[in-house]
């Protein structure tokens, strides 16, 4: 990950020496290729995908249609992005003030600017580019930070999913793995890489107010039970008849093993369906209705930011090489 920013810096670098017009053209040819690229990838995704029928889908949509829930499915689709917008706003503020418009264009250019990268690696530098290149050291810190509380509540309401669906061993083995690596790091604390060491990341994080993290926290929360219940609404509207704490503790689970596999953006719905189809069809839920529920939420929360997120990356405007 180091190595794919230190490119990013020497790609910065390197555009400075280019005169201005042939920057203006490379920098209009890349807006118009992630946003082409990120279109097509969506289309070919929905298009081409044989597990799902179309035909069942819609049956049941007619069946079950209903104007409040599906403005109820997207407020929380809204809601999951807005968690997001908020807890970059908060971070951001530790450094810079930022409106959140700003915010919101942000966090939205970058996940469209991320959509190709292995786990959104994009992303980081899509919000650098927002700012001025002695701040893309500090911003990347902060998305880190940003992410990996995302990472640490879905390790932790996954493993107590885990718990609850009987599968004890493998949490055990779980937290000897993080224990062993805690202990691991403690004791190469001081061993350094590119210029970064577990103690100097550590002396970073307590940096930052905290006040800053408190918020940071309760919106990466907010967020979670957000996306998480939405997973669990939706499967209520297909007629999936199963147990609030069973469902919850399922979907928990498949989040926690499905982030913790590298994939793209765009093909997030597939890694997450293939977990899903595993753990939900134990508990006897079609296939297809499973493939449906994990297209509708990569739907709902990727391609729909991403759509709005194309309008951001077209009119962006660096200020690193502009």
């Amino acid at each position: 990950m180091m190595r794919s920013f230190a490119n990013f810096n020497l790609l910065f670098c390197a555009m400075i020496a280019i005169p201005n017009k042939v920057k203006q053209f490379l920098v209009f040819t890349a807006k118009v290729l992630i946003v082409t690229g990120a279109f097509y990838f969506i289309w070919n995704q929905l298009a081409n995908n044989e597990q799902l029928d179309w035909e069942k889908f819609t049956t049941l949509f007619r069946k079950n249609q209903s104007v409040g829930g599906i403005l109820f499915i997207l407020l929380l689709s809204f809601l999951n992005r807005f968690f997001e917008i908020l807890k970059w706003q908060n971070l951001v503020s530790s450094i810079r003030k930022i409106s959140l418009p700003e915010s919101t264009k942000q966090v939205l250019g970058a996940l469209t600017a991320g959509i190709f990268t292995p786990n959104g690696v994009g992303e980081y530098a899509g919000k650098a580019l927002f700012y001025e290149k002695e701040l893309t050291k500090q911003i990347l810190f902060l998305n880190l930070i940003c992410n990996g509380v995302q990472m640490i509540l879905s390790v932790i309401f996954g493993t107590i999913g885990l718990w609850v669906l009987g599968y004890g061993f493998w949490v055990l083995i779980i937290f000897s793995l993080g224990f062993g690596l805690w202990i691991i790091g403690f004791g190469f604390r001081k061993i350094t890489l590119k210029g970064y060491s577990i103690e100097k990341l550590i002396q970073k994080i307590n940096e930052i107010p905290k006040e800053i993290h408190r918020k940071n926290i309760a919106f990466a929360v907010l967020r979670y039970l957000t996306f998480s219940h939405q997973y669990y609404f939706l499967f209520l509207a297909f007629d999936v008849d199963l147990p609030y704490i069973t469902l919850m503790a399922t979907i928990t689970a498949v989040y926690f093993l499905a982030s913790s596999l590298p994939t793209f953006q765009f093909l997030d719905f597939a890694v997450k369906g293939g977990v899903s189809i595993y753990f939900f069809g134990l508990l006897g839920v079609n296939e297809w209705i499973i493939v449906f529920i994990s297209t509708l939420m990569w739907f709902l929360n990727v391609v729909l930011p991403v759509i709005i997120g194309s309008y951001y990356v077209l009119n962006f405007k660096s200020r690193k090489i502009t």
